[in-house]
């Protein structure tokens, strides 16, 4: 599905959640959020976040009118320490290349992939900003591809006991996905109505889901703090939250110890989005869409309200938060 067509499933809550039959052990089923597809188009794991890729930041691409040579890629793939296998078909250093190849443009030669997941993409805003503003970049495509649906994950998953199923209903639903984002410096065209980014916070959770220890919170808390410092919005003026929170018990734990600490203004509700209730955990892609998600509901009028924060948490324990909100022209 396209940009519009995702926002459109996870506001009316639309899943395409199904049971696929597992190879080890054989003939046990797991919950996944596969996108349906051409079997041409992932002849392998590499292929296939490839043409996932090549297709998101296409669409990305045509949002606007400047060329790709002067647009720079930002790109998180799939977090290195998963061996995930489509490094068997594509060696990291090699992937950026493969996916700029696939879109069929040139891009500024400033553009990289970077290591970290979800939380890294955000982390990458202010780079995005250095690179518009020192080095001829004229707008940045910023987002991430993975997919958890596949054998090596899987197996890591399930020997951790971290997989959504009959026996843990505190567990993930794997999910696959690709999100870009398009950003530029000031807003364009003529629209009454933007998204502007005002402030960013990343962290890194010593405890993270990968170790024996629940998180405290520390690093997601202090992602938060920073991403309020300055002259931009601050606590009190945060309406709601988009979160990429996969349902694990880990996960739920640690927002339950930070919320209450960071959020001190008095709220009757405090709205929050969770897309992977319908498209499950998409890994390195989460953070770009988070940020599709808060910018599309400022410019379609749904949004509960004028300000937003992104919270994102890689598996490696990098945390990171966003704080967006919607612009009127003046």
């Amino acid at each position: 599905m396209n940009a519009r067509q995702t926002i459109a499933a996870i506001r009316a809550s639309l899943s395409a959640f199904e049971e696929t039959v597992l190879a080890d052990p054989l003939g046990a089923t797991q919950i996944v959020a596969r996108i349906p597809s051409h079997r041409r188009l992932r002849p392998s794991n590499g292929v296939w976040l490839v043409n996932m890729a090549a297709r998101a930041i296409g669409e990305a691409l045509q949002s606007g009118k400047i060329a790709s040579e002067g647009t720079a890629i930002l790109l998180t793939p799939p977090e290195s320490f998963r061996n995930h296998p489509a490094y068997g078909d594509i060696a990291p250093p090699a992937f950026l290349t493969a996916v700029m190849s696939a879109t069929g443009h040139k891009f500024h030669p400033a553009s990289r992939a970077t290591d970290g997941g979800a939380a890294a993409s955000i982390g990458l805003l202010e780079r995005a900003l250095e690179m518009m503003e020192q080095q001829g970049v004229e707008q940045v495509l910023l987002g991430g591809v993975d997919s958890l649906v596949n054998d090596t994950d899987f197996a890591r998953l399930g020997q951790a006991g971290r997989l959504k199923g009959e026996d843990n209903a505190q567990g993930l639903v794997p999910g696959e996905a690709a999100a870009f984002v398009r950003l530029t410096r000031s807003p364009e065209g003529n629209a009454p109505v933007h998204a502007a980014i005002h402030g960013v916070g990343l962290a890194q959770e010593t405890d993270s889901v990968l170790s024996e220890r629940y998180s405290q919170g520390r690093a997601l808390l202090g992602a938060l703090r920073d991403a309020v410092t300055g002259s931009g919005p601050s606590e009190p003026d945060i309406d709601f939250v988009i979160s990429n929170s996969n349902g694990e018990r880990y996960s739920g734990w640690e927002q339950l110890i930070t919320r209450p600490r960071f959020y001190r203004t008095r709220r009757e509700t405090l709205p929050t989005a969770f897309p992977a209730m319908t498209i499950g955990d998409i890994g390195a892609a989460g953070g770009a869409l988070a940020l599709m998600l808060a910018a599309d509901s400022f410019l379609n009028d749904y949004a509960p309200g004028k300000t937003a924060v992104c919270e994102l948490a890689s598996e490696n324990g990098l945390r990171a938060a966003a704080v967006m909100a919607r612009m009127t022209r003046r």
